[in-house]
């Protein structure tokens, strides 16, 4: 269960750890970002690293909190020398644990923190692949129905499709959870796909 510390009326002192819920990190998140992009961005990597908790038999609620929060700060610090490392102290005000904190910030390459536990492993595995697979989504006339790896890894090697997307990170992220890309991408793909409305991507349906 993820936690968060209720602080005290005195000097801002932690009085007891209260369970941090996914309503709560949404209230954060939706408190410091307004972008429709960053948003969509946020529950795709949470459908992702959540359905990985479930495949691992690990805290959802915690996973999601973590995964929901990972880029909260991005609308105000988007450069490398602010984020995530400056949004760490507005979680930590917040009232999140350690375990909240260490998970987003190990999300970030260039902070060059130990991905040392599962969750920290799959945020890492899962944040450029789902932007990159919304991505794909967002071209295709069916949306995420239908999508298959092999066109996914077409996409990679074109790289002037969402380019801002890191392809070292994607291929990395695989590795370190110990899969083979086909099976990751597909894994991210049947994650995201009841959430296409949410994400604004079409489906089968509306094509037809």
């Amino acid at each position: 269960m993820a936690t968060r510390v209720l602080r005290g009326p005195g000097a801002g002192y932690p009085t007891r750890p209260v369970p941090a819920t996914r309503e709560q990190a949404w209230e954060t998140l939706t408190r410091y970002t307004q972008s429709e992009a960053l948003l969509r961005h946020a529950l795709a990597v949470e459908a992702s690293v959540r359905s990985y908790a479930l495949r691992f038999g690990e805290d959802e609620e915690l996973w999601s909190v973590v995964a929901l929060l990972h880029d909260f700060d991005y609308e105000r610090h988007p450069t490398l020398d602010k984020h995530p490392q400056d949004g760490a102290p507005i979680l930590r005000d917040e009232g999140y644990s350690e375990e909240v904190v260490e998970a987003v910030l190990s999300h970030a390459e260039h902070l060059a923190m130990p991905r040392d536990t599962p969750l920290k492993k799959t945020l890492f595995a899962c944040d450029e692949l789902s932007g990159f697979i919304h991505a794909c989504g967002l071209v295709r006339p069916t949306g995420l129905d239908g999508l298959e790896p092999k066109s996914v890894k077409k996409k990679l090697k074109q790289p002037s499709f969402a380019a801002g997307v890191h392809r070292d990170e994607v291929y990395a992220g695989a590795e370190l959870l110990g899969l083979e890309l086909d099976e990751h991408i597909r894994n991210v793909v049947e994650a995201l796909q009841p959430i296409a409305p949410e994400l604004g991507l079409r489906t089968a349906a509306d094509a037809a």
